[in-house]
C-alpha cells in the first residue's frame, strides 16, 4: 500500500471542471454548496479536537453485502470484460490449505504471480465478526475528478490550461476550442500529434497536415482546406506557446532542481547539483533561460507583427457564451471560418501599452484571487484541520510522499510548537515519517489541486506567506510593487522580472513557473463522514447518478438494474472524458491504530478466536515465515493495516507495493471492488508505456509512479504490450497481489477493505530491488532493508538462524556486503587521494600528520533519522557520513559530492568537519555473513558428503552411511537425497538384524505346551511367521542379499561363518542320534543347546530335543518314585509321558499307573463320605489315616477338605464341652453370656451331624430361653422374637427414667406450653434458667411436641398423639377430659405393663440360669427405678394422711405412674380411689386393678377373613380348595436362624389365666347395683398401704378366662366374647349402656361408650374421640395408621401382638399356643370348641416369631 498525496483547504475561485452533486455537470465553483456541506452538497460533520470523541449514529451491518448473509453478492464468473481483459484466477481453499496463509500462499504463487493479482475466498465456516464500533469510527475522505486521475486526460487539461493562461497574459482568452469541419478542435492531440512528427517546421516542410488531421478524426470528408486550418490553428493558438515552453522551460526546470536538491531525473549516484545561495535577480540576469526565452520570445512577436499572413487573435467577446459540459465553445460555431481572416498584431504584456480589459469570469482560465494566503484559506474552513494527509511537507520542493512509515513517539515539542488541535483520527498519538521541513502552501483552486513548492530560501530568511515578498530575491520592501501571480499568488519585483515592469499590468500576470507547469498534483481533503453518514452519501449518489441513463424495463416497469459491467464501462469511460467530470471521495490510508481495525485484536478481543487467527491481516505480516518479523518497529500499512471505505467509482491508481512487498487486502463487507491487475514481469514494460503516454507528467515529476494518481486505461496498455488482468472482489474474499505487480481498480459502490504487506522468504530479492529504485527516485524507504537483513542474521527475533532462513539470508547477506565494502573502498579511496595516514585504515603509531576525518565506530542503535540519507533518502545502516556542521547525514554514495555545509568537495572528501560512523566492522559484516552462508550451505554439505561416501567404494560401509543419515536427520530442512538414503539404510538394518538372529547365540525359549500357549490366532500366525524364518534356507538367502546391496559390515562376515557352522552341526547331530545310548543326557542337551543358538529350524533339533525330554522324564520318575506325590502330579507325569511317545512297557510308567488308579478310588470314596447328611466320622477318621499311611497320591483338597470336617467336629465338640461345664459354675458371674452360646450353636448348624454333648447344651439353651420368654410375657411380647426382650425393656428403662423424674419433675401447678405462653410484659428475653423452659406435660412427661390438648378439669396438657387423638378429630369448641381426671377414658397402651413385683419374682430366677443373660443389667436399672419412685411417693400413698389439699399432688403421681412402662398396682389403685372420692367424675368408683393389659386390637388371621368373607363359622364349611392343609405338631424354634438342630421339647408349666394383652376387668353387666370391683381385706374408708404385699383382691360377679384370641372370639358375635377381646373397650359399654351426649367430653365417648346392641357396636351416637380411636384400632371403613403410628413414632417402639400377628391363625405364636393348652387343661369343659382351632395352629406349624 503506498499513500496518495492530498491537499487541504477548500477551492476560493471557479472551476470548469467542478464536481456534479448526484451525476449532474456544472461550471459553477464548489462555494454554491450549502454552508457546512461539501461540494456535492453532502453535509460532513465539523472536525471536532479528537474523531473518536464524535459520535453518530451506527451502521446497520445488515444493510451492506456481507458474506454468509442474505445481502452477500453472488460470486459470478465473467466472459468477457471490458477492454477484452482476461479473469485472474480465484481460488478457494479448504480448511486444512487454510490453515497457514503463507504455506497456502507458496503453493498458488507458481500460478498466481503470473497474474500479478488473485482472489482467494476463504472456506465456509472461517467467517470474522467485523470489530469496529461504527458509532465512533470517523475518517476523513479525499476528492477525487475521475478524469483528473487518467494520465492522458489530466495531461491534456493541464496542457490546456497552462495554454490559456499564456494566451490571456497576452491579452486573449482562449474561451473556446478553435472549430474544424465544424468539430471542436482538440489542441493538445493536435500538439502530440505534430510533436511525434518531429515539430512545426518539418511537418510544414513534409507537408503532414493532411495525415496529422486524418489521426484527429477527420477521416471521412477530407475538405481542400483542411491542411490550411489545421496549420492556422496550430501556428495561431500552440506555436506561440511552444516557443516559448522551448525557451522558458530549461529555467524553470533549473529552479525546481535547485529546489529538489537535484536533477528531475532519476540519477542519484551522480553528483547532485551545487547550491548557489545568490538567487538575487543580478545573478540571473545574464544567463537566465528565462530571460532568454522572454527575449525571443519579444523578439519573434515584434517581427510577426509586421507580417500581415501571421494569424493574430480574436478580438475579445462582448458577452461570454453559456458554458458547455466541455468548457469551450467553438470559435466558429456557425460554420468553418480561417483563423486568420481578420489580422491582429500579438501585444505582449511587457511590452504593451494599452492594458486590455479583464476578461470576464467565464473565460478558461480562473479568475483573479484574493491577495489572501492559500494556507490561510485553507485554514478558514470548516473542515480543515492539520493532519497527517493535509498541509503535506515538501522535501526538497516535492510533496514528500508520507508513504506507511510510522514511528511509535511523537514530538512532543512539535505539539508544544503548533498549537493547533491534531486530528486524533489521522495522528492517534502517531505520525508518518518524513523529514521536518517547512509546510508547503498549496494552492485552494480546482478541487484536483497543484502542488506548488516553495522557491529556494536565502538563509536566514524567515517564513513568510506567499505574496508577502519577492520570490525572485527574497526581499520583503516595496510590496507596492510587488506583482502577484493570478495561479499561484507568488509575488515578484516588476524590476526583478527578467523584462523588468514599470507598472502593474492590466491583464492577469502569471509567473513562468505557472505558465511552464510543475507537474504537482494531489487530491484534496473532502469531509468528515461516519460510517452510516459515508453509505447515505454513497447511495444517494448511486442513485442519482443512474436514475436516467438506464434503458426501461417493461418487465419490471422500472429502469433496468445497474450491473457490474455498467458501472465497469462507465467508469472508465468518465475517466477518458475530456467533457465530463464526475467527483467521488474516497476513504482511503485511514490507519487502524487508531481508527481500529475490522479484524478482532488480542487487545480488545483477546477471547476472540480470530484474533489470533493467521488471516487476521494484524497477525499475517508477523507469521513466523514472514520477513516482516525482523523489522523492530510496526509500519503503518504495511505490518500494521490501513482501512479504505469507498464509494461508486472511487478509484486507486495504478501502483505497486512499497519495497515490492506481497500484500493482502479483505474487503468486509460492501459492493464489489474491481481490481486490475499486471505480473510483475511486465512491470518495466507498465512503466514505459505510462512514460510513452504522459511524458509531460514525468518531465518534472519522474516519480510519478509512486503517487498513486495516475491511471492509463487498459486498452492503452494491452496496445502497449503489457498484460492486464481483472477480477472482483466481495465480501469476505482476499485479493493478494504480488511482488513488482502494478494494480490498479475502483468500488462498484459502499464498501469497506482492509490491507496489509507481508513477506514471505522469496520476497527478499524483490525487496533489495524495490529499495534500490527507491534509492534512484530519492523516495524515503518504509524501513531499512540493511537493518533487517542483519537483524534476521543475528537471529534476535527467531531465537537463532534456521536453514530456511539462511537459504534467503546468505545471498541477500552477500549483496549487502559487497554493495557496502565497494561503497566503503569507493570513499577511503577519494579520501585517501591526500598523502597524511588515513586513521580508518592505517595504523598509527606517533603523533605525526594525520587525516581530519573523524572516525567512530557506533554499534549501538539510533533513531532511524540520523542514519537516513538527506540527499537520496536511503536508510544508511552499516556506515554514514555525517557533517558535523549542519548535522546532516549522507549515505556512502553521496558523501562528498553532495553539499552539506559550504565546503568544496575536496574539503568534504578530506573529512574537515566530517565524522564517518560505521555501524559493523568489515571483520564482523564478513564473519556473519559466513557463518549465515555456511548454515544455508549445510544441506548441500551434507549432499556433497554422501555423493562421496557413494563413490568411494563399491560397497560403503553400513556405519559410515548411518552417520550421514543420522546427521541428515539432524539438519532442519528438506534434503534431496535424505529419502533415499533413509530407504537404503533401513533396508541394510533389517539385513542386519535378521541376520542377527543367526548370528547371536541366546537360548531359545521352548514352550512345552503349545496348545496351551497358543491362545487365539494372533499367536499362532506370529509363531508360524517365526518358523518361516528360522529356516536355514534364509542364512543363504541372506548371504546373497547382502551382495545385492552392496554394503559392508560385520555381520556379514560373521553370518558366514555361521553357515559353515550349522553344517558342522547337523554332522554331529546325526551321529549322536543313530546311537542315542551311547551318550548320557548331558552330551545330549549340550548338542541340542548348540543347535538352538543358530536359531535356525533343523530337524535335527525337534529329534534331539524328543531324545532328551524322554530322558529327563525317566530321570524325574526314579526321583519321585520315593517321593509323596498329590494326585495331579501323577497324573502330570503319566500325560507327559504319553505326550513324549514312551512305550508303555516302561518300568516307571506302569508304576504310576498304579499309583494314580490307587488314588483316584481312595478320592470318590472320601467324596462318598463327605457328601451324606450324617458323616459317618469314624470311617472318615479311617479313611484319612489310610491316605497318609499308604502314601496314596490323592488330591490335595480333597484331603484337606477331610481334615477340615474332622477339625471342625473336634472343635465343636471342644466348645460344647467347654460351655456346659461353665453353665455348671457355682458363680453365675463365671458362666457363659447366652449371646456366647447361641453364636456356638448357629455354628453347629453347618455341621452334617452333632458333636456329643450338643444335646445336653440344647436343653440348657432352652431353659434359658424360657426364661426369656417368660420376660416377654411380663411385657407383653410373647409373640416377639426373643432378641426384641432387650430392645423393648432398653425402650421401657429410658420411658420410665422420664415418668419415675423425682429430681426435676416435681409436682407444680399446671402450665402453658410455649406455644400457648403470651409474650413476657416486659420485653425481656428468656434465658434457659427459666424453669418454664424444662416443663414436662402429658402421662409420657416429656416436654411439648406436636398436636396438644388441655384437660377440662386439672388443666394439664397431653400429647395428642400418647392419646392417639387424631387432630383432624379435635375441634376448637370442643372440650376435654383426662383419663387422670375420669378413669372411665382408657389410656391407649401398645404393650402390657408388668407388675414390680412380677419383675422382682422374674429377676430371683437368674440366679439358677446357666447362662448370663444379656438383660439382667437393664431389669436392674428397671427395678430399681421404680422401686426408687414408690419410696418416693410412699408417703402420699397413706389412707389415713391422705386429705382433699393433696388432690392435685396424687393426681400429678397417678399421671407419672400412668404413663410408665410397668405397673406399680397398689398406687395407681390407691390415687384413683383417692381422687374419685374427693373429685369424682364418673358416677362408680374406679375398679381395682391389677393387670395393665395392650389395648391394640389383634389382626384377624388369614382363616378368619377366608371365614368372614364366605360368611361361615366354622373352618370345614369352607371351599376344598381353600381349606388349610393340616400338619403334624412339630415344635419350631422362637428365633429367626439359617439352619438349626432340633431344640429340646420345654417343660409344660402354667401360664396366666388371661393373656398379658388385655385388661381383664370384671364384667358389669351382671349386677346393675354394683359400680365397680370391691376392695376385701381392708376397710373401705381406710386402707393401709405395705408395698411388700398386694392387698387388694380382685372380685367380679361374673369373670371368665375366655381366651381373647380364641378363635371364637372373632367368629361369634356375642358381647361376651366382643368384652373379652384385646380391644374389646373399644367397643363395648363400660357403663351398662348408659346414653351419653356426643361430646368428646362425656364418659361416653371417652369410655368407648357406644350402646351395643346383639353384640354389634351401633353406630348412633358420633362421637369424634370414638371415630379417632376406631381409626387407630383398624374398624373397616376408617383410615389406616392415624394415632397408632403416631404413637409409635413417640415412643419408638415396635408393633406387639396386634402389629405383628400373622395374617393366618396358623402362623399364630407358640408361646400363646402353650397359655391355650395350659388354659384347656384346667377348663376341660371347653375341649372341644378349641381342638380344632389346636389342630389347626400346630398343624400349620408355629414359629414364635
Amino acid at each position: 500500500m503506498v499513500q496518495v498525496p492530498t491537499t487541504s483547504g477548500s477551492s476560493a475561485a471557479a472551476n470548469i471542471r467542478a464536481s456534479p452533486a448526484s451525476g449532474t455537470h456544472t461550471t459553477t465553483t464548489a462555494a454554491r454548496a450549502k454552508p457546512g456541506a461539501t461540494s456535492n452538497g453532502h453535509h460532513s460533520i465539523p472536525a471536532p479536537t479528537y474523531l473518536s470523541a464524535m459520535r453518530s449514529a451506527p451502521l446497520d451491518l445488515s444493510s451492506v453485502e456481507r458474506r454468509g448473509q442474505p445481502t452477500a453478492s453472488r460470486e459470478t464468473i465473467k466472459r468477457i470484460r471490458p477492454h477484452g481483459l482476461e479473469e485472474a484466477p480465484t481460488y478457494r481453499p479448504t480448511d486444512e490449505e487454510f490453515r497457514d496463509p503463507l504455506e497456502y500462499m507458496k503453493k498458488i504463487s507458481p500460478e498466481a504471480s503470473k497474474y500479478g493479482i488473485c482472489k482467494i475466498i476463504p472456506p465456509d465456516t472461517w467467517r470474522p465478526d467485523f470489530a469496529i464500533d461504527t458509532e465512533r469510527f470517523h475518517f476523513r475522505t479525499r476528492k477525487q475528478e475521475l478524469n483528473s486521475v487518467e494520465g492522458s486526460t489530466r495531461a491534456n487539461l493541464t496542457y490546456l490550461d497552462q495554454l490559456a493562461k499564456f494566451h490571456k497574459q497576452h491579452g486573449t482568452n482562449l474561451n473556446r476550442f478553435p472549430s474544424v469541419d465544424k468539430r471542436p478542435l482538440d489542441l493538445y492531440k493536435l500538439k502530440k500529434a505534430v510533436e511525434s512528427r518531429g515539430g512545426f517546421e518539418k511537418v510544414c516542410k513534409l507537408k503532414k497536415w493532411a495525415e496529422i488531421g486524418r489521426d484527429l478524426g477527420y477521416s471521412g470528408k477530407i475538405m481542400s482546406s483542411l491542411s490550411t486550418s489545421l496549420k492556422n490553428s496550430y501556428q495561431r493558438w500552440l506555436f506561440p506557446y511552444e516557443e516559448y515552453l522551448r525557451h522558458a522551460k530549461p529555467g524553470v526546470h533549473q529552479q525546481l532542481e535547485l529546489e529538489y536538491g537535484g536533477p528531475l531525473t532519476p540519477s542519484p549516484i551522480h553528483s547532485p547539483m551545487k547550491k548557489s545561495h545568490q538567487h538575487t535577480p543580478s545573478s540571473l540576469r545574464d544567463d537566465s533561460p528565462a530571460i532568454r526565452a522572454s527575449d525571443a520570445l519579444n523578439a519573434q512577436m515584434r517581427e510577426m507583427n509586421d507580417l500581415r499572413n501571421i494569424p493574430m487573435l480574436d478580438s475579445p467577446a462582448l458577452a461570454a457564451a453559456p458554458a458547455k459540459p466541455s468548457g469551450f465553445t467553438a470559435v466558429n460555431a456557425g460554420g468553418f471560418t480561417p483563423v486568420n481572416s481578420s489580422p491582429a498584431t500579438f501585444a505582449p504584456v511587457m511590452n504593451s501599452i494599452h492594458r486590455r480589459e479583464r476578461e470576464s469570469e467565464s473565460s478558461f482560465t480562473p479568475p483573479k484571487r484574493s491577495i489572501e494566503s492559500p494556507l490561510s484559506s485553507a485554514k478558514n474552513t470548516p473542515e480543515y484541520r492539520p493532519s497527517a494527509l493535509g498541509a503535506t511537507p515538501l522535501t526538497n520542493g516535492h510533496a514528500s510522499n508520507t508513504m506507511k512509515r510510522q514511528i511509535s513517539h511523537d514530538s512532543a515539542e512539535s505539539r508544544k510548537e503548533n498549537n493547533n488541535p491534531r486530528d486524533e483520527g489521522e495522528n492517534g498519538g502517531r505520525r508518518s515519517k518524513r523529514l521536518r521541513k517547512d509546510t508547503v502552501p498549496t494552492v485552494a483552486g480546482s478541487h484536483m489541486t497543484l502542488f506548488r513548492p516553495t522557491a529556494p530560501r536565502i538563509p536566514g530568511d524567515g517564513s513568510t506567506m506567499p505574496g508577502e515578498r519577492c520570490e525572485q530575491c527574497g526581499k520583503t520592501e516595496d510590496l507596492d510593487k510587488l506583482l502577484l501571480c493570478e495561479s499561484c499568488d507568488h509575488g515578484y519585483h516588476m524590476h526583478c522580472l527578467d523584462s523588468p515592469v514599470t507598472s502593474k499590468p492590466d491583464y492577469d500576470w502569471y509567473c513562468p513557473r505557472c505558465l511552464v507547469g510543475d507537474g504537482q498534483f494531489g487530491f484534496e481533503e473532502g469531509g468528515i463522514y461516519s460510517l452510516k453518514q459515508f453509505q447515505d452519501k454513497a447511495a444517494d449518489f448511486k442513485e442519482g447518478y443512474f436514475q436516467n441513463r438506464l434503458p426501461f424495463d417493461p418487465v419490471l416497469n422500472c429502469s433496468r438494474p445497474v450491473t457490474e459491467d455498467d458501472i465497469e464501462r462507465e467508469f472508465w469511460r468518465l475517466v477518458a472524458s475530456l467533457e465530463e467530470t464526475v467527483e467521488v471521495e474516497y476513504g482511503a490510508d485511514i490507519h487502524s491504530t487508531t481508527h481500529g481495525s475490522g479484524f478482532p485484536t488480542t487487545e480488545k478481543n483477546p477471547r476472540d478466536p480470530y484474533s489470533t487467527d493467521p488471516w487476521n491481516l494484524n497477525v499475517m505480516p508477523l507469521h513466523p515465515d514472514s520477513l516482516f518479523r525482523h523489522i523492530k518497529s510496526d509500519i503503518s500499512g504495511m505490518t500494521v493495516p490501513w482501512l479504505y471505505v469507498g464509494m461508486i467509482f472511487s478509484t486507486f491508481c495504478w501502483h505497486n507495493e512499497d519495497h515490492y512487498a506481497y500484500s493482502a487486502n479483505y474487503q468486509h463487507f460492501g459492493s464489489t471492488k474491481t481490481w486490475y491487475g499486471i505480473p510483475g514481469e511486465d512491470a518495466d514494460k507498465f512503466e514505459d508505456a505510462m512514460r510513452e503516454a504522459v511524458p509531460e507528467l514525468f518531465e518534472t515529476q519522474p516519480d510519478l509512479l509512486f503517487q498513486l494518481v495516475t491511471l492509463l486505461t487498459p486498452e492503452q496498455l494491452k496496445k502497449a504490450g503489457v498484460r492486464v488482468y481483472a477480477l472482483d472482489q466481495r465480501a469476505g474474499q482476499f485479493v493478494m497481489t504480488f511482488p513488482k505487480a502494478y494494480h490498479a481498480g475502483f468500488n462498484h459502490g459502499f464498501n469497506l477493505n482492509e490491507a496489509v504487506n507481508f513477506a514471505p522468504s522469496d520476497w527478499e530479492p524483490f525487496g533489495d530491488a524495490g529499495v534500490q529504485r527507491l534509492q534512484q527516485f530519492r523516495r524515503q524507504p518504509c524501513f531499512s532493508h540493511d537493518e533487517l537483513l542483519w537483524t534476521a542474521a543475528e537471529g534476535a527475533a527467531t531465537g537463532g538462524v534456521t536453514i530456511q532462513t539462511a537459504k534467503w539470508l546468505a545471498p541477500a547477506l552477500k549483496r549487502m556486503k559487497h554493495r557496502e565494502l565497494e561503497h566503503r573502498n569507493l570513499f577511503i579511496g577519494k579520501h585517501k587521494e591526500h598523502d597524511n595516514p588515513c586513521v580508518i585504515t592505517d595504523n598509527i603509531e606517533d603523533a605525526g600528520p594525520r587525516c581530519h576525518i573523524g572516525f567512530v565506530l557506533d554499534e549501538q542503535d539510533v533513531p532511524e533519522e540520523e542514519y537516513q540519507c538527506t540527499y537520496c533518502k536511503a536508510y544508511a545502516y552499516l556506515s554514514r557520513f555525517r557533517c558535523d556542521k549542519s548535522g546532516k547525514v549522507m549515505c556512502l554514495q553521496h558523501a562528498g559530492t553532495y553539499d552539506c555545509c559550504g565546503m568544496t568537495e575536496e574539503q568534504r572528501y578530506a573529512g574537515n568537519d566530517h565524522t564517518l560512523h560505521y555501524r559493523r566492522t568489515e571483520e564482523s559484516i564478513n564473519a556473519i555473513q559466513q557463518k549465515v552462508a555456511d548454515k544455508a550451505h549445510l544441506p548441500e554439505a551434507w549432499e556433497d558428503k554422501v555423493t562421496n561416501a557413494l563413490e568411494e567404494s563399491a560397497t560403503p560401509p553400513l556405519k559410515t552411511l548411518r552417520t550421514l543419515l543420522n546427521e541428515g536427520e539432524r539438519i532442519p530442512y528438506k534434503l534431496r537425497s535424505l529419502p533415499t538414503l533413509k530407504a537404503y539404510v533401513d533396508r541394510c538394518n533389517e539385513w542386519v538384524d535378521e541376520a542377527t538372529n543367526y548370528i547371536i547365540r541366546k537360548q531359545q525359549n521352548r514352550r512345552k505346551n503349545e496348545k496351551a500357549w497358543r491362545k487365539g490366532s494372533r499367536a499362532a500366525e506370529m509363531e508360524e511367521r517365526d518358523r518361516e524364518l528360522r529356516k536355514v534356507e534364509n542364512i543363504v538367502k541372506l548371504l546373497k542379499e547382502a551382495d545385492k546391496l552392496a554394503f559392508d559390515c560385520p555381520e556379514i562376515v560373521q553370518l558366514r561363518e555361521r553357515a559353515d557352522a550349522v553344517i558342522e552341526f547337523q554332522r554331529n547331530a546325526q551321529a549322536a542320534l543313530d546311537n542315542p545310548l551311547a551318550r548320557t543326557t548331558r552330551d545330549f542337551e549340550e548338542l541340542l543347546d548348540l543347535g538352538r543358538g543358530f536359531n535356525v529350524d533343523m530337524p535335527e533339533i525337534d529329534r534331539l530335543d524328543t531324545v532328551v525330554q524322554q530322558k529327563k522324564w525317566n530321570d524325574r520318575a526314579i526321583e519321585a518314585r520315593g517321593q509323596f506325590l498329590a494326585l495331579k502330579d501323577v497324573v502330570e507325569l503319566i500325560t507327559d509321558a504319553e505326550s513324549l511317545g514312551l512305550p508303555l512297557y516302561n518300568e516307571h510308567l506302569r508304576h504310576f499307573k498304579e499309583q494314580r488308579d490307587a488314588g483316584e478310588a481312595w478320592e470318590a470314596k472320601a467324596k462318598e463320605l463327605m457328601s451324606v447328611e450324617l458323616v459317618h466320622y469314624p470311617q472318615l477318621e479311617a479313611l484319612s489315616n489310610q491316605a497318609q499311611a499308604a502314601a496314596l497320591p490323592v488330591s490335595a483338597e480333597t484331603l484337606a477338605a477331610v481334615d477340615q470336617i474332622l477339625n471342625k467336629q473336634r472343635e465343636a465338640h471342644r466348645q460344647i464341652i467347654s460351655l456346659y461345664e461353665r453353665s455348671k459354675h457355682p458363680d453365675i458371674t463365671q458362666r457363659p453370656k447366652y449371646a456366647e452360646v447361641r453364636e456356638t450353636m448357629d455354628a453347629l448348624s453347618e455341621l452334617n451331624s452333632k458333636p456329643g454333648g450338643t444335646l445336653d447344651l440344647e436343653k440348657e439353651q432352652k431353659r434359658h430361653e424360657d426364661w426369656m420368654r417368660k420376660g416377654k410375657k411380663l411385657f407383653g411380647k410373647a409373640n416377639a422374637p426373643l432378641h426384641i426382650l432387650k430392645s423393648h425393656m432398653e425402650y421401657v428403662l429410658e420411658r420410665n427414667i422420664d415418668c419415675f423424674d423425682i429430681v426435676t419433675d416435681k409436682p407444680r401447678s399446671p402450665a402453658e406450653p410455649q406455644s400457648r405462653e403470651p409474650s413476657p410484659a416486659d420485653g425481656k428475653m428468656r434465658s434457659w434458667e427459666d424453669p418454664r423452659f424444662r416443663e414436662v406435660f402429658c402421662i409420657c412427661r416429656r416436654v411439648e411436641a406436636g398436636m396438644m390438648i388441655e384437660c377440662e378439669l386439672c388443666h394439664e396438657w397431653y400429647h395428642g398423639k400418647c392419646l392417639k387423638i387424631a387432630r383432624g378429630k379435635v375441634k376448637d369448641d370442643e372440650k376435654y377430659t383426662c383419663p387422670i381426671c375420669d378413669w372411665r377414658v382408657k389410656i391407649p397402651r401398645d404393650a402390657a405393663r408388668p407388675k414390680l413385683e412380677d419383675l422382682l419374682v422374674w429377676q430371683d430366677e437368674i440366679a439358677n440360669l446357666p447362662f448370663q443373660p444379656d438383660e439382667e443389667e437393664v431389669l436392674e436399672n428397671i427395678i430399681n427405678n421404680a422401686q426408687e419412685f414408690r419410696m418416693h411417693v410412699a408417703p402420699y400413698c397413706n389412707p389415713i394422711m391422705a386429705t382433699s389439699e393433696e388432690g392435685d399432688t396424687q393426681r400429678f403421681f397417678l399421671r407419672k405412674i400412668e404413663g410408665a412402662e410397668i405397673l406399680l398396682a397398689y398406687e395407681t389403685n390407691f390415687f384413683r380411689q383417692e381422687l374419685h372420692k374427693w373429685s369424682p367424675v364418673a358416677p362408680e368408683a374406679p375398679p381395682v386393678l391389677e393387670s395393665s393389659k395392650s389395648t391394640r386390637k389383634p389382626r384377624p388371621t388369614k382363616l378368619q377373613k377366608l371365614m368372614a368373607q364366605h360368611g361361615v363359622d366354622d373352618p370345614e364349611a369352607l371351599p376344598q380348595a381353600l381349606r388349610t392343609k393340616q400338619h403334624s405338631f412339630k415344635r419350631k424354634s422362637s428365633e429367626p436362624q439359617n439352619a438349626r438342630p432340633p431344640p429340646l421339647q420345654p417343660a409344660p408349666g402354667r401360664s396366666d389365666s388371661g393373656t398379658p394383652t388385655s385388661h381383664h376387668f370384671p364384667g358389669t353387666g351382671s349386677n346393675p347395683s354394683h359400680h365397680g370391683p370391691v376392695l376385701s381385706g381392708v376397710d373401705g374408708h381406710h386402707m393401709m398401704f405395705d408395698p411388700r404385699q398386694s392387698i387388694y383382691t380382685m372380685s367380679s360377679a361374673n369373670q371368665t378366662s375366655t381366651p381373647p384370641f380364641a378363635p371364637h372370639a372373632f367368629l361369634h358375635g356375642g358381647g361376651q366374647a366382643a368384652l373379652a377381646s384385646p380391644m374389646s373397650s373399644a367397643y363395648a359399654s363400660a357403663s351398662g349402656g348408659i346414653k351419653r351426649e356426643p361430646s368428646i367430653f362425656t364418659g361416653a365417648a371417652l369410655a368407648r361408650n357406644d350402646p351395643v346392641v346383639g353384640g354389634v357396636v351401633t353406630s348412633g351416637l358420633d362421637s369424634p374421640m370414638r371415630d379417632s380411636f376406631s381409626s387407630a384400632a383398624g374398624v373397616p371403613g376408617s383410615s389406616q395408621g392415624g394415632l397408632d403410628k403416631m404413637f409409635n413414632d413417640l415412643t419408638n417402639q415396635e408393633d406387639d401382638l396386634s402389629s405383628t400377628m400373622p395374617n393366618d391363625v396358623s402362623k399364630a405364636p407358640q408361646s400363646y399356643t402353650e397359655a391355650t393348652l395350659e388354659k384347656l387343661r384346667e377348663n376341660k369343659q371347653e375341649l372341644e370348641p378349641e381342638s380344632e382351632f389346636l389342630k389347626q395352629a400346630w398343624g400349620n406349624g408355629f414359629d414364635e416369631d
